[in-house]
């Protein structure tokens, strides 16, 4: 890129994100004219649906941080062995495929589950729990609580050692610590972190299409897919879409507000700190407590994908023709979609870096990056379905359903990697751009020789976090996918559907070793052990 064209690379990419989203907004503006708000919301069962979308958000929101905080403080407290493998395991939750972990709550917490198993095995009858609120709750719980364990944890770990040692020599027992050190720091993280995980569990989908159990437990996300798939009420799916993008612009204002108001986390580097209430007795024993119950609730289930896979007719389905295929179409799509993705991202942050540091124009800059993550407003079935009223009378859809879930997986991704690659890309021209100019450094050149070889990490690890949101995308296939196009979570999903449990678990095997394999692969090969960080 010269000093000419600096402004290309983001216009276009601008450009292919305003078409691919305006659009099916656009569509859905156009098919919901046919229905009367007021009459929808005059619906009893529509109403029911927005109320539960709303409650099991709360719910999930509220459950989660409540464990979150004791186990937080568990982990400030505690040493023991295992504890920065659980941290990594926390971290792991993140990419892990969400279809993948409701096969793991199943074969937990189902009727010929774990839990049952033993519950017979001691003389008590089975119990049937998890199909409803119940076991939504439980999902969102292995995905949030230990997310916001660690940002809380990351909170109290920025506490200064000095502050410390004035509440060693004042006296201060575990609830005057917890009151006058730990509350402060975890209030001005909570209220983002509240903000963000409300968000994520008001647009789940897999989760409460697989765990729902019916319309008593029904989002407007699954609503919408419900319309269009069984239904095919097309106006009615629009309408519901239109206001799923109202609920999510609205909560993403709060979000920001929120964000904006709390305090930065600075991470401390004090390794273990000399917290005067480690050897109090009763802290011991409820630290141990809370560790016990936040580890029932998350370990058993990825051990449970593990343990199933590991079955005597494992070997026999993982012959099956159809799990190679659908293995084989999910890697396409996942390539694709992080290749076009980090495509968009460069793109878009050349030029506004650009207009930042060397044109001084910030307002452009923050502007672009903002229009860049527009589709967080979105969620993946709302654009979904505005491509499919969009192009339903243009071409097959069908047909075209392998692009347009690339295309709607590589939109999901965009922010994220935004997020990832702006700071260090602004990092890396500060430090060399002057450097570049005087040497005649420019174009390929100045990407090849200066550039990646100092963003290769985050490179490879925004490409790796895109390639797994897509890898485990379920949204945009349940549109598009057909016995055609099948991907590893639409095939699993279809699987514990039919109750086909060895083929499930076969396939929930293959989906987490690729899932864990590719992203070590990419981070490691992609990355470099020895590249230069920045």
């Amino acid at each position: 890129m010269t000093k000419r064209n600096w402004w290309l690379p983001g216009s276009l990419s601008l450009f292919a994100i305003l078409l691919l989203t305006t659009g099916p907004i656009a569509a859905l503006l156009l098919q919901s004219r046919e229905h009367d708000l007021g009459a929808l919301l005059n619906d009893s069962y529509l109403v029911h649906i927005i109320w539960f979308s709303f409650y099991q958000a709360l719910l999930s929101t509220l459950l989660s941080l409540l464990l979150a905080i004791p186990l937080a403080q568990a982990l400030s407290r505690r040493r023991f062995i295992g504890r920065t493998l659980l941290l990594r395991l926390f971290g792991l939750s993140l990419v892990l495929p969400v279809i993948l972990v409701v096969f793991g709550i199943v074969t937990v917490h189902g009727r010929q589950g774990w839990v049952n198993q033993l519950l017979q095995a001691v003389g008590l009858e089975s119990v049937g729990y998890l199909y409803g609120l119940a076991g939504i709750l439980l999902a969102h719980i292995f995905f949030n609580m230990p997310l916001a364990a660690r940002i809380l944890l990351q909170a109290i770990e920025s506490i200064p050692a000095s502050q410390w040692r004035i509440a060693n020599q004042l006296g201060f027992n575990g609830w005057q610590l917890f009151l006058r050190l730990e509350w402060p720091v975890m209030r001005s993280a909570l209220p983002a972190l509240a903000s963000m995980i409300f968000m994520l569990c008001f647009t789940s989908f897999a989760t409460v299409m697989a765990l729902g159990g019916g319309p008593k437990s029904t989002t407007l996300e699954v609503a919408i897919y419900q319309a269009i798939r069984f239904d095919f009420d097309l106006p009615y799916a629009g309408m519901l879409a239109l206001l799923q993008l109202l609920f999510c612009a609205s909560f993403l204002l709060l979000q920001y507000r929120f964000t904006s108001r709390s305090t930065a986390i600075q991470l401390s580097n004090l390794g273990l700190i000399a917290r005067p209430d480690r050897q109090q007795l009763s802290l011991r024993l409820w630290d141990t407590l809370v560790l016990i119950l936040c580890l029932a609730l998350f370990l058993p289930p990825l051990l449970a994908i593990i343990s199933s896979g590991l079955n005597p007719k494992l070997i026999a389905a993982l012959s099956s023709a159809q799990l190679w295929h659908a293995t084989r179409t999910s890697l396409l799509i996942a390539s694709g979609a992080a290749l076009l993705s980090m495509l968009f991202t460069v793109s878009l942050l050349i030029t506004s870096r650009h207009l930042r540091l060397q044109l001084q124009r910030r307002r452009s800059a923050a502007l672009m990056e903002a229009i860049g993550s527009i589709i967080l407003v979105l969620p993946a079935v709302v654009l979904s379905t505005g491509l499919f009223i969009m192009l339903r009378n243009v071409a097959d859809v069908f047909t075209l359903g392998p692009i347009l879930v690339l295309l709607v997986n590589a939109l999901m991704a965009l922010p994220y990697g935004l997020r990832a690659l702006q700071a260090p890309m602004e990092r890396v021209s500060r430090q060399h751009h002057k450097l570049c100019e005087s040497l005649g450094i420019n174009g390929w050149a100045r990407i090849k020789q200066v550039e990646w070889p100092l963003l290769r990490k985050s490179m490879a690890l925004t490409f790796a976090l895109a390639m797994m949101l897509s890898l485990g995308d379920l949204s945009a296939i349940a549109l598009f996918g057909s016995q055609s196009l099948q991907t590893l979570p639409w095939l699993l999903y279809q699987q514990l559907g039919n109750y086909q449990l060895t083929e499930a678990s076969a396939t929930a095997l293959v989906l987490l070793m690729l899932s864990l394999g590719l992203f070590m692969l990419i981070e490691g090969v992609l990355g470099g052990k020895d590249a230069a960080t920045n």
